[in-house]
C-alpha cells in the first residue's frame, strides 16, 4: 500500500470556534496549533496546508499557571539601546490583548513558510463578537477536553 499524499483538490476545511475564556494559554494554544496544521486528522500531509480555519473568542480571559503573567516578551527597535519588554499582563491589558494569543500558537508552529500560511487561518478576537457566522463555525469546547485545560482566576 503507498503512503498517501493529499493534493489540494483533496483538502478540505472546517471551521471551528473556540471560547478561550478560563482556558490555559499554552494548552490552548497547543491544540490550536495542531488543528491548524491538521495533525488531528487522518489524511494530514507534512507539506500541505490540510488543517482547519479556527476561530478563537474571549482571548482577553485567558488564564495562565504560576506567574507567567509577569513574564516579559522582549524585542529591539533596531536602534543603539533600543531593547523594549512588556509583561504579558500589561499586553493584556493594553490594545489588543489577542496578540499574547497569536504569538503562543505562531511559536508551537514551525518556523517556515507554511507557517506563516498557517497563521493566515487563525483568527484571535478579544471580545465575544466575531464577523464570522456565516461560515457555520463548529464549536470545539475545549474546557471538557482535558480537567487541566482550565484554571480559575486568581
Amino acid at each position: 500500500m503507498k503512503t498517501f499524499s493529499a493534493k489540494p483538490a483533496d483538502i478540505e476545511k472546517k471551521w471551528i470556534l473556540i471560547d478561550a475564556e478560563g482556558v490555559v494559554l499554552g494548552r490552548l494554544a497547543s491544540i490550536v496549533a495542531m488543528r491548524l496544521r491538521g495533525k488531528h486528522k487522518p489524511s494530514f500531509t507534512p507539506h500541505m496546508d490540510c488543517g482547519d480555519n479556527v476561530i478563537i473568542i474571549n482571548a482577553e480571559k485567558i488564564q495562565m499557571t504560576g506567574k507567567k503573567r509577569e513574564e516579559r516578551f522582549y524585542w529591539h527597535t533596531g536602534h543603539p539601546g533600543g531593547i523594549k519588554s512588556r509583561t504579558k499582563q500589561e499586553i493584556l491589558d493594553g490594545a489588543h490583548p489577542e496578540r499574547v494569543v497569536q504569538k503562543a500558537v505562531q511559536r508551537m508552529l514551525p518556523g517556515n513558510r507554511l507557517s506563516r500560511q498557517l497563521m493566515t487561518n487563525l483568527r484571535v478576537y478579544a471580545g465575544t463578537e466575531h464577523p464570522h457566522e456565516a461560515q457555520a463555525p463548529e464549536v470545539v469546547d475545549v474546557k471538557v477536553l482535558n480537567s487541566k485545560n482550565t484554571r480559575t482566576a486568581k
